[in-house]
């Protein structure tokens, strides 16, 4: 009776110790799905950071890693434009209707870090930034391209040149990737990565109004030729 009890115990041990095979992957140490992903240094890295930098500036797209840019631009903006892209642009649609590779709950965490990890809230205190929307802006006053070569000519050529070649803003390729938006929110929040100053200035000039950031924007997107061999 002992003998059978021990050697019982010996093949139950034995069974138990299966799982512990040298070699064998351990249920905790199973690689994710793509979908199951939800940290966002890795959704990062994997999708953000190959326009927008490793850490979040200095890529060739726009630096997320940007205080005013985030204070700027509404939470569900940013969302969307990471969900569904911007149509006629380089930035791609991540959601899964959408035909991207990201679920709602990771689109939702990279949102949330971008806006935790980088956002300041007194980034622009005291101080009242101009509106994002060029819909809202216009309720104020009409662009007027004009005027806006103007304010290009007073607060941008010293950098950019007088024609705004000298920073490549009135290159055609560059006005055929990036949207209208995208010209507004650079004019308002610069390119901090890039030393381009916000709309506020260096301190050689004064800051712009609003009436002037939307001036100076519709003078830069009228300047938007056709590319040759890009289909329109």
């Amino acid at each position: 009776m002992t003998r059978f009890i021990t050697v019982t115990l010996a093949a139950t041990l034995a069974l138990a110790g299966c799982d512990a095979v040298p070699g064998r992957p351990k249920p905790d140490a199973r690689e994710l799905a793509p979908s199951e992903v939800i940290v966002f240094d890795t959704l990062y890295a994997r999708n953000c950071a190959g326009c927008h930098g490793r850490n979040g500036r200095l890529g060739a797209a726009r630096a997320l890693n940007d205080p005013v840019y985030l204070a700027l631009v509404p939470p569900e903006r940013l969302r969307q434009v990471i969900a569904v892209g911007v149509p006629g642009t380089a930035q791609p649609a991540f959601a899964l209707d959408a035909g991207g590779s990201l679920t709602d709950q990771q689109i939702d965490v990279l949102v949330r870090g971008i806006e935790d990890r980088w956002a300041r809230p007194n980034a622009i205190a005291g101080q009242e930034i101009p509106p994002y929307d060029a819909a809202r802006a216009a309720s104020r006053g009409a662009a007027n391209a004009e005027r806006g070569r103007e304010v290009f000519a007073g607060a941008c050529a010293r950098c950019h040149g007088d024609n705004g070649r000298g920073g490549s803003v009135t290159d055609p390729s560059y006005l055929a990737l990036v949207s209208d938006q995208h010209v507004r929110t650079t004019v308002i929040a610069g390119r901090s990565d890039l030393g381009m100053p916000d709309w506020r200035g260096d301190g050689g000039t004064a800051p712009l109004t609003p009436q002037q950031v939307s001036d100076v924007v519709a003078w830069l997107v009228a300047q938007r030729r056709p590319v040759p061999g890009r289909l329109q």
